[in-house]
């Protein structure tokens, strides 16, 4: 396959300095602040989206290295396929959030319910929009008795650099 890069478009800033003991998903940062400092050359892409009340946020797992095909992920005990979890040792360390969004000033997004460790590479943002986003009767397969647990589950240190 032919290499892809990407260049980050900003950079999240949050409470979180240390992965270990973090929110594992948005649902259990609830309120938690943040913010997106964007470099300013994208500025001007961030018009209109103050109309949106929360945004899909991509981004790197710089603190993350290497993968595993297999992963006990947080919300269980059992070994999963990496595709079916959401664990950041992945081929792609991408992560996706979805967010809350509080205001935009200038080059800057205010967020809430952030989950995402300081210093994270922003890839990109896109507007939420339920109706093509959310499809809350779908199945969740394992993720169907645990999932409830994500708001209080906390990261340790097993997928850590």
């Amino acid at each position: 396959m032919t290499e892809i890069v990407f260049t980050p478009i900003g950079t999240v800033r949050s409470q979180f300095r240390d992965p270990k003991d973090m929110p594992i998903q948005p649902v259990g940062a609830r309120g938690i602040r943040g913010t997106i400092e964007l470099d300013p050359t994208y500025a001007a892409g961030l018009k209109d989206l103050a109309g949106f009340s929360r945004i899909i946020v991509l981004y790197h797992f710089h603190r993350s290295s290497g993968y595993s095909l297999e992963v006990v992920p947080f919300l269980d005990k059992t070994p999963h396929g990496i595709f079916a979890t959401r664990a950041p040792r992945r081929p792609n360390a991408i992560g996706l959030s979805i967010l809350r969004l509080a205001s935009v000033d200038g080059a800057t997004l205010h967020i809430l319910d952030v989950d995402i460790l300081d210093g994270t590479p922003v890839l990109d943002i896109k507007p939420y929009v339920p109706a093509f986003d959310a499809y809350p009767d779908e199945r969740a397969g394992w993720l169907t008795t645990t999932s409830g647990a994500a708001g209080t589950v906390r990261s340790d240190d097993r997928f850590c650099i």
